[in-house]
């Protein structure tokens, strides 16, 4: 009577291990590039917040944001990038930009982000 050979071989854990090991590059590439988009977010929400109950004037929110970004080390995109325009009634400032990772070769990852923020939500502005 034969055994019966068990368990995985070698050509089997390389095929089971190869696409996980990319991808989890993958993660460790991306990683960074979602922090900054955090730190974005984080500095347009408490800029608008900011300026409840008053006007908005583009120029101080890019001041604004340009210490902020300066703070959280925010190097994509600038403070000048940001567009503030109005809206109909309301002011909005919107980031939208691309960031590329490179994997490996000529590979890469491109990430668009795409974040709107209301200015004065409950107050008139002029």
């Amino acid at each position: 009577m034969r055994n019966s050979q068990r368990g995985i071989t070698l050509l089997g854990w390389v095929v089971l291990l190869v696409p996980i090991a990319i991808l989890v590059y993958a993660g460790i590439r991306l990683t960074p590039i979602y922090l900054n988009y955090f730190h974005v977010v984080k500095a347009l929400e408490q800029t608008a917040s900011e300026s409840k109950g008053e006007t908005v004037n583009p120029v101080e929110v890019h001041q604004s944001l340009e210490r902020r970004f300066n703070v959280e080390y925010v190097e994509v995109p600038d403070a000048k990038e940001i567009d503030v325009h109005r809206d109909g009634d309301r002011w909005v400032a919107e980031a939208k930009y691309e960031q590329v990772a490179p994997l490996f070769g000529n590979l890469s990852l491109l990430v668009e982000f795409d974040k709107v923020v209301e200015f004065n939500k409950g107050a008139e502005s002029k």
